[in-house]
């Protein structure tokens, strides 16, 4: 009987701590998508490169894996209107656009189409800023290199090729419709043009490295709070924290090169460590599990 407990408690902590590390895996980054150059000079009656910016920045909101914003026309957009709010020509209150207010990009993913091959064919259409496309028979496979900057250091964190087909079995549909913006067309009519089809087994791909790469990626948050044993970080259910989520704690610093004021890595004297009680969208209140009265505001907050 006991052999037969202990067994049950192993396989109860197995499953708590599978649980948590998954946890840990959901935090995000913010991310945006600038355009991908077509190096391959396609030319067709619509963008390659701003369908391509479209239909990955729907694909990584769909994935659930990181904080996405607009692209740069769209920030740009968002920019201006903040800039007429504080002329003083719009109407004043809790909605009005704010300056210095958007949230910033960790992330940036850059690429380039590098090669184009297609038979052509006809039937079906897709339609791209109110012009129609047909393609139907034939195969359209797409070269890309995608690779992620890390927008503080501007060094590049990874990259990678891939070769996206329309002839793929099982292709895997991305992006909804709706949330396409000046993509449309007959009903799933992205998915039944070459190009389209290959566009999006490519980003699909793309998307798959970009979520393979983030564990590597350090994710850090800050202490904003400490009173009364109630410790709030900057993060919140939009960067993936959930209640039971634990983190060290401690002073971060980092390694410059003395030459080139490069950063050349990040170490963190650990202190005491946290567990999230509550998640608002934008923070998260925890207690101590270590180290209460060595914790202090504006401390790093790291995932254990």
């Amino acid at each position: 009987m006991k052999a037969s407990l202990s067994y049950r408690n192993l396989i109860v902590l197995a499953l708590v701590v599978a649980s948590i590390g998954f946890a840990q895996s959901n935090l995000k980054y913010s991310i945006t998508v600038t355009k991908f150059e077509n190096k391959a000079n396609w030319s067709g009656r619509w963008d390659l490169g701003d369908a391509w910016g479209t239909i990955m920045t729907d694909t990584l909101v769909n994935s659930g894996k990181f904080i996405v914003l607009g692209e740069k026309d769209m920030r740009q957009e968002a920019m201006a209107e903040q800039d007429f709010a504080a002329g003083g020509r719009t109407a004043q209150g809790k909605k009005t656009p704010a300056i210095g207010q958007m949230t910033p990009a960790q992330l940036l993913v850059k690429g380039a189409i590098t090669h184009v091959q297609e038979t052509k064919g006809g039937g079906g259409g897709i339609g791209f800023k109110g012009v129609t496309l047909g393609g139907g028979g034939g195969v359209t496979e797409i070269n890309v290199t995608i690779y992620i900057v890390d927008s503080r250091t501007g060094q590049v964190k990874a990259s990678k090729s891939v070769i996206g087909s329309s002839g793929k079995k099982g292709l895997k549909i991305g992006y909804h419709g709706s949330a396409l913006g000046g993509l449309t067309g007959d009903l799933g009519g992205f998915d039944k043009d070459n190009m389209g089809k290959a566009t999006i087994d490519a980003v699909n791909q793309c998307t798959e490295f970009l979520i393979s790469q983030l564990d590597s990626i350090p994710w850090e948050g800050t202490i904003i709070s400490a009173n009364n044993g109630k410790f709030i970080i900057n993060r919140g259910t939009r960067e993936g924290i959930a209640a039971g989520m634990t983190f060290q704690v401690g002073k971060s610093e980092e390694l410059t090169d003395p030459d080139t004021g490069e950063v050349l890595d990040r170490t963190l004297e650990k202190v005491g460590a946290i567990k999230v009680d509550t998640v608002r969208e934008k923070v998260a209140i925890c207690s101590a599990i270590e180290g209460a009265d060595k914790i202090q505001k504006g401390m790093s907050a790291m995932p254990q």
